[in-house]
């Protein structure tokens, strides 16, 4: 947890660096509110919550005997966990609008919930720390998020990201271009989204289950070429040439690249940013720029996420409101400071000093020490028992305390302390002011 509170600490600076203010939400919502919103199979991963006290008293018996599981669980459940932290943000929005200062920076460090099989950087609970802007179509938006990614990751020193961008116009374009009809646009980036896990054939066996023409293939081994692109300039030249004259594609593409040399100029290297066309992001209320952050070597998938938005607040009754933002996953960037062994060393875990208990010693006196510690703003204990001092440095020295205070029988007939440095080892005499002045100092 203390390498976990830093990780938060660090994101939640960078956030109100840019201006972002703190909000939370339930961790619970309407079920209505939740499904629809991510597509058909994460609508499959939604925990359902039973509605209370006798949830089958009221079903039909033709329901229950029909086996149903759709039509039984809108029955028997009105709510559910919430999915991810940018449904329920929409939903705050809406309800909070006339009191919000728009555009709204809002950031969020909340848990969900997805009911995923567990395995290596896939958890049922899991931690976001999202960001957004909402009621701007700006693309510095857009802009800022990218430069957050950047200086988020940087500040907690995770190796070897790379920022993934796209656009769900170019992709919209490209598969129509492949010959894949707009009512089916929605499945085709399903199975897209799957490539890196299931591979080339596993896409085409996806097309053949949704009914997408196997020529589209053709143009995901194009694009396949164009994710290899030594730059992301070249890829987006690439891009260029298979979009034709598609007019809101081109505005995308174009749009792309002043992101791409905005984030240069803003001092996002180069080796950070990618332009995938190949990135589609399997939720369905993305419609413009798209985000995904991996780490070269990562035993898993992305660690970071995120896109735009051009109607999510449509959904409660707030027509036209566009938004952004991103989402890092606090779970798997764990997961990669643990792989690469990249924690900082974080001393004194939540104690600075600790306050010895002396045989036949003075409690009051050793009480008194602890709690003019904790008066002078250091966090401080007095040890519970009074057992030799080896055992009480051992105990220390475990717990990553550097200071000591020990009242022995001499130190109170001379009304001083003996403070020991753990670290450096060495113990001095002096007055107790004097003592946590120096403890305050190191």
């Amino acid at each position: 947890m203390a390498r976990r509170q830093w990780m938060f600490d660090t994101l939640r600076g960078v956030f109100e660096k840019h201006g972002f203010v703190h909000i939370q939400t339930p961790s619970f919502e309407n079920l209505s509110t939740l499904t629809g919103k991510y597509g058909e199979e994460g609508d499959q991963l939604i925990f359902k919550i039973l509605n209370n006290g006798d949830y089958l008293a009221k079903v039909d018996d033709v329901l229950l005997a029909s086996k149903n599981s759709k039509a039984l669980t809108a029955a028997i459940s009105k709510k559910a966990l919430r999915y991810d932290l940018t449904v329920p943000f929409a939903r705050f929005v809406v309800m909070q609008r006339n009191e919000l200062t728009f555009p709204f920076k809002r950031y969020q460090i909340q848990n969900v919930w997805r009911g995923d099989r567990p395995g290596k950087g896939r958890y049922q609970e899991f931690t976001q720390c999202d960001c957004d802007i909402i009621g701007t179509e700006s693309t510095l938006a857009e802009l800022e998020l990218v430069q957050i990614f950047h200086e988020g990751l940087s500040a907690l020193d995770v190796p070897g990201f790379r920022i993934a961008l796209n656009d769900r116009r170019i992709l919209q374009a490209l598969s129509e271009a492949s010959g894949v009809p707009a009512s089916s646009f929605a499945d085709w980036t399903v199975a897209v989204d799957k490539l890196d896990k299931v591979g080339l054939e596993g896409v085409a066996k996806e097309f053949e289950i949704r009914d997408i023409p196997a020529s589209a293939l053709g143009m995901i081994e194009n694009l396949l070429g164009i994710r290899q692109a030594p730059d992301p300039q070249a890829a987006l030249d690439k891009m260029a040439k298979l979009l034709g004259e598609q007019a809101a594609a081109r505005e995308a593409l174009t749009e792309l690249e002043h992101l791409v040399r905005r984030a240069k100029f803003s001092g996002v290297p180069e080796s950070h940013l990618h332009v995938d066309p190949l990135l589609a992001r399997g939720l369905d209320y993305y419609t413009g720029a798209i985000f995904e952050v991996l780490v070269e070597d990562a035993p898993f998938g992305s660690i970071c996420g995120g896109g735009r938005y051009a109607d999510l607040t449509g959904i409660f009754g707030w027509k036209g409101v566009s938004g952004v933002g991103v989402s890092f996953g606090a779970d798997r960037i764990e997961d990669v400071l643990n792989h690469v062994d990249g924690w900082p060393v974080l001393p004194n875990v939540g104690l600075d000093v600790m306050v010895a208990q002396m045989e036949s010693g003075d409690v009051e006196a050793e009480l008194t020490s602890a709690q003019a510690c904790r008066e002078a703003g250091l966090s401080s204990e007095l040890y519970p028992d009074p057992a030799k001092l080896k055992k009480q440095f051992k105990y220390a020295n475990d717990r990553g305390v550097r200071w000591v205070i020990v009242l022995g029988e001499d130190e109170r007939a001379s009304n001083v302390v003996s403070l020991k440095d753990m670290v450096g080892g060495h113990q001095d005499q002096l007055p107790l002011t004097e003592a946590i002045a120096k403890i305050q100092a190191s």
